[in-house]
């Protein structure tokens, strides 16, 4: 084990601090969007150590300070809501270095100061590029010396199309990083109110009692994005099940329906999830046909403005049948969760941008009020990740007034991160896996066997649609999704949640 010199000392764990953060892909937008505004609010915060360093490498031919201007023009973008700190932003980088690099070729590696003066603490590579560089850049980094037994990596999804590509991959940077030293970043792990699902399901008995198949009747997640492609030409070879489904809802599924682990380190949350994922049901041929839809949008309005439709977008082609929306009944096959079903769904161009996971209870077998209230008889619980992270729980009161009876109304208890607690912003999810990188902890990474197992469940979802030539619906853009979505939930006795 390499020596240890330098640690941080936060909630009774000594973690050990990077000195060199190394960004691939310097000149990209996750760097330029993401990363550089939260290592800034990390700056601001104070979270960073005074000798931690920033290595930016990237293609084209900048010089350090034209990189540094070009930074700096993004971070008056992306960074603050309040405005730009001009010191703070100098203080940031003067932390930051800037190399051009061939990643494919070798000798241009030579001609990098990858690691710190300070060979006791760790170097983070952060891979900000198409994993089709991964294996490249941590051979060549490998042969030019700069990888040794702390350095850490960070992978960013999509972590392979299908099982056997993630594989391919994973082994590639297996062969230089042990696990320990692997961080596949899942960018949804990092969002303040999906920690907050921890502290809801663990830290309160009210919630723990009542976490399985006698209290819970369903559970819908839903990821809803207004935007288009975007222009992303690779998602068209892609589409919404691998972009979305097999990481981002997969990941929140396990978090919302993993049994207790033994503590909250690393490997006891991720064995877990890992269990979840074992337990859930494949997706046969006639489970296909009933609880499976795919979509695709066409024209329509968003924030009373035209959109095209997809195969019209820059980056689809025109006879595309790829899909840009999924919805899917799935059961997980264990005792807490035994005929439970789980409702998960995500599109592109729908009504509005919203993440949120909604809990609904069982009603009582017995209802003592009048039978035309019986819309009235049982509980949610809505954990909001976007746009405005917040937790409510929906609860059934007396309407108020002496002559309105026993007449019921629905009201919520309502946590909202921004208006009830001291802070005028939510952390964004970068800002918290990236500190988590820093100081060491894999608890809000995705461990190897959870990607490979997600991929295999959704392989089979694959190619069980395919197998029965599953009609490509369409929606319009501006809507919720295409009707055969709200049938699909209708035929089992629910409802989704909007139209409740």
């Amino acid at each position: 084990m390499p020596k240890q010199t330098n640690y941080m000392q936060s909630n009774n764990t000594v973690e050990v601090l990077c000195s060199k953060l190394v960004l691939f892909g310097a000149l990209g937008d996750l760097v330029l969007r993401k990363i550089m505004p939260a290592l800034y609010q990390l700056e601001k915060a104070q979270l960073l150590d005074d000798k931690m360093t920033i290595l930016a490498v990237g293609r084209r031919s900048f010089s350090n300070d034209e990189y540094l201007t070009y930074v700096a023009e993004h971070l008056e973008i992306y960074a603050p809501s309040e405005g730009l700190d001009n010191q703070l932003c100098k203080k940031l980088l003067t932390r930051v270095t800037y190399n051009e690099l061939d990643y494919t070729e070798a000798r241009s590696y030579a001609n990098v100061q990858f690691n710190s003066q300070e060979q006791a603490l760790p170097t983070v590579y952060y891979l900000a590029t198409p994993p089709s560089l991964y294996g490249d850049i941590c051979h060549n980094l490998f042969d030019c010396g700069a990888i040794n037994d702390s350095s850490r990596i960070v992978l960013e999804k999509p972590i392979g199309y299908d099982l056997q590509s993630s594989q391919v991959i994973n082994d590639q940077v297996g062969r230089f990083f042990t696990e320990e030293q692997i961080f596949r970043i899942d960018h949804y792990l990092g969002k303040e109110t999906v920690q907050n699902l921890l502290a809801l399901r663990f830290a309160n008995p009210i919630f723990a009692g009542l976490w399985d198949h006698n209290s819970i009747d369903y559970i819908e997640i839903t990821a809803a994005e207004s935007v288009g492609i975007e222009g992303r030409s690779y998602f068209d070879e892609t589409g919404q099940l691998r972009d979305m489904l097999q990481n981002h809802l997969l990941q929140l599924l396990c978090l919302v329906a993993m049994d207790p682990p033994t503590s909250l380190c690393a490997e006891s949350i991720r064995n877990e999830k890992v269990q979840v994922l074992k337990a859930l049901k494949p997706m046969t041929k006639a489970s296909v046909m009933s609880d499976f839809v795919s979509a695709q949008y066409g024209e329509g309005n968003i924030a009373s403005k035209g959109v095209p439709s997809y195969t019209d977008e820059i980056g689809a082609r025109a006879d595309s049948e790829t899909e840009t929306f999924v919805a899917i009944k799935v059961e997980i096959a264990n005792w807490r969760w035994s005929g439970t079903p789980f409702y998960l769904r995500t599109g592109k161009r729908l009504a509005s941008k919203s993440t949120e996971i909604v809990i609904h209870f069982k009603p009582d077998a017995h209802f003592v009020f009048d039978s035309d209230q019986q819309d009235h008889r049982s509980n949610r619980l809505i954990i909001r990740l976007q746009p405005q992270e917040s937790i409510s729980l929906t609860v059934i009161t007396k309407k108020q007034g002496i002559e309105k009876g026993l007449r019921l109304r629905r009201k919520s208890l309502h946590l909202d991160f921004c208006g009830t607690e001291s802070t005028d912003r939510v952390p964004d999810a970068y800002e918290r896996l990236l500190l988590e990188i820093i100081k060491g902890d894999q608890s809000l990474f995705v461990r190897r066997d959870e990607v490979e197992l997600a991929w295999q469940w959704c392989d089979r979802l694959i190619e069980s649609s395919k197998s029965c030539n599953q009609t490509l619906h369409k929606y319009d853009a501006g809507s919720y999704g295409p009707i055969v979505a709200r049938k699909l939930i209708q035929r089992h006795g629910h409802e989704w949640h909007e139209d409740v």
